[in-house]
C-alpha cells in the first residue's frame, strides 16, 4: 500500500474511528453473537449467519485502516519553499473568479470544503508550482487555466 497523506486532524480522527471500530463494535457483534449462539442451531440461524458477515466486514475494516495509520504521512505545511505542496492551501483566479482550495490526501478529500486530493487532476496541475504561475487543468469536462495568487 502506497502512503497516504493526512492533516493532524484527519489522522486523529481515522485513528478515533479504528479505536471505535476496535472496542466499541467488536463487543456489540460478540454480544450479539453470543445472543444468536442461546438461539440454538447454527446452522440455520440467519441472525448467527448476518453477524458473522457483520463480523467478517468489520474485521476487514480494521485490517484496512491499520494498514492505512501503518502508511500513513503527516502533511507538514512549509510555505517557505513557495511552491505548491501537500498542505497548501492556494489562492488561485481562473474564468469563475477567485477561488481556495487546499490540497489534501485522498481521505481527507471534500470538494464541498474545498479540500481537494493531491492525486486529483487539480491537485496534481498545482503541486510544485509557484505564485504567478498559470496552470493548464485538464478534466473530463475539458481544459481550465488557473493562475495561483497565493500560497499559505
Amino acid at each position: 500500500m502506497s502512503a497516504q497523506y493526512f492533516s493532524e486532524e484527519g489522522l486523529e480522527k481515522l485513528k478515533q474511528e479504528l479505536n471505535e471500530l476496535k472496542t466499541t463494535k467488536r463487543k456489540e457483534i460478540a454480544q450479539r453473537l453470543e445472543h444468536a449462539k442461546s438461539l440454538g442451531d447454527l446452522s440455520e440461524n440467519a441472525e448467527y449467519q448476518e453477524t458473522k458477515e457483520e463480523q467478517n466486514m468489520v474485521e476487514a475494516k480494521i485490517a484496512e485502516q491499520e494498514e492505512v495509520v501503518r502508511n500513513a504521512v503527516l502533511i507538514k505545511k512549509d510555505v517557505s519553499s513557495g511552491k505548491v505542496d501537500v498542505g497548501s492551501t492556494v489562492k488561485v483566479k481562473s474564468a469563475k473568479g477567485e477561488e481556495y482550495y487546499t490540497i489534501v490526501g485522498t481521505d481527507e478529500a471534500n470538494p464541498a470544503e474545498s479540500k481537494i486530493s493531491n492525486e486529483s487532476p487539480l491537485g496534481k496541475a498545482f503541486l510544485e508550482h509557484a505564485i504567478g504561475d498559470r496552470v493548464e487543468v485538464k478534466t473530463p469536462a475539458g481544459s481550465y487555466m488557473y493562475e495561483i495568487l497565493e500560497i499559505k
